[in-house]
């Protein structure tokens, strides 16, 4: 009972290989680096580069 079941870790392998390949192209599409995935799994930095991503001018928005 002491040890996590095949079933976490197969969650916890899926998770942490497939989420980069969903949001990667997203913050690419946006017009911001990739490695902003990659930050994102930091705690607090995750929460500081999410508030940063939702209020920044997207580089790939055009001027109006």
């Amino acid at each position: 009972m002491n040890s996590f079941s095949t079933w976490y870790w197969l969650i916890g392998f899926i998770l942490l290989l497939g989420m980069p390949l969903i949001y990667v192209p997203a913050v690419r599409k946006a017009g911001f680096s990739g490695w902003w995935v990659v930050l994102a799994w930091v705690p607090v930095v995750g929460l500081v580069l999410l508030w940063i991503f939702a209020f920044a001018r997207w580089p790939a928005e055009p001027d109006r």
